[in-house]
């Protein structure tokens, strides 16, 4: 696998949730043994408004994750299988003709939901996968030249399997650059894993979740992390880090503008997942490798890859 970065540890997670955010990361945590950093990576992406690629192992938990995201969401949810010959009006819906009316109607698809898993995304064909470009990037989708306004907040959840396995295909780079942040899970330690043996079944505990928020408590919190305080020094790291991909000589080329600005809105986030009020440079660095490593491609001749490359920007970008 390309990028699996280190998380460390959650912040101030032995203190008792007190708000519905905190409540909402704990109940997944519930699920997820092991993993709140990777849980915290997760409501990051929500709350910068961005979208989540989990590409890892088959049965580490990807869409367990997935789904218990869903679930404490609250609002509404769709999980799509993708499959090598799914469709795009599969996910975007199709216009029906009504003949007494004698006209089309619009019956929407399940992109058409606050929360979308998108099961093993990369099982389809590009031209599919390509199908929810402009609804990710945009939030509306347009069929037979009509333009559909999808829910908010709009959340996709997506996971892929490693592309060296059995009919997978690549994700296009336009599809990647529209996920803010890629993660994987990896294996629990052996304790976690003994508790995974002896207490009841994942899918027994995901039955139990309620939601913990709701669209509009969701769309405050993404207005809350927008308004976080960053001060000079903050934004002095961000562009040092990005200028270092653009100056690296085993990079095609480097981060964008856009990127840029993604970092910034999900350094916020995660400051506000945290608890904390205003953006430190530890939240830049933190969320770095997780939103550089699947724009990155390095260079045939350079030998390297971008987990590497990102490992040695930030190793060589002296923090404020």
């Amino acid at each position: 696998m390309s990028s699996r970065p280190e998380l460390s540890p959650t912040a101030g997670a032995e203190a008792p949730p007190d708000s519905d955010l905190e409540r909402a990361i704990a109940a997944v945590n519930g699920v997820i043994v092991d993993k709140p950093a990777v849980v915290e990576l997760a409501f990051s992406a929500l709350l910068a408004g961005g979208h989540l690629l989990i590409e890892d192992l088959p049965g580490v938990g990807k869409t367990t994750l997935a789904q218990a995201l869903s679930l404490v969401l609250g609002g509404s949810w769709q999980r799509v299988q993708f499959t090598n010959d799914m469709l795009p009006a599969d996910i975007l819906g199709v216009s029906v003709f009504r003949r007494q009316d004698e006209l089309f109607e619009f019956r929407p698809g399940p992109v058409f939901a606050n929360v979308v898993l998108a099961d093993e995304i990369n099982r389809a064909t590009p031209r599919t996968q390509s199908a929810l470009l402009e609804a990710m990037a945009e939030g509306q989708v347009t069929v037979d030249g009509k333009t559909h306004t999808l829910p908010r907040p709009f959340f996709v959840i997506a996971t892929q399997n490693p592309l060296d396995m059995a009919g997978t295909y690549p994700l296009p780079d336009s599809q990647l650059d529209r996920f803010l942040l890629r993660t994987s899970i990896g294996y629990p330690s052996a304790a976690e894993e003994r508790r995974l043996l002896v207490e009841p079944d994942r899918r027994q505990l995901l039955e139990t979740l309620q939601p913990e928020l709701d669209s509009q408590r969701v769309l405050a919190l993404v207005a809350q992390a927008e308004a976080l305080h960053v001060a000079e020094p903050v934004l002095d790291y961000i562009q040092a880090l990005i200028g270092a991909t653009r100056n690296h000589a085993g990079l095609r080329a480097g981060l964008s503008p856009r990127a840029a600005l993604a970092l910034i809105r999900t350094a916020r986030a995660h400051a506000l997942v945290r608890r904390q009020d205003f953006c430190l440079p530890e939240n830049v660095k933190q969320i770095f490798p997780f939103l550089a490593g699947h724009r990155l491609q390095p260079l045939p001749e350079s030998g390297l890859d971008s987990r590497s490359i990102v490992e040695e920007i930030v190793a060589n970008t002296a923090v404020p």
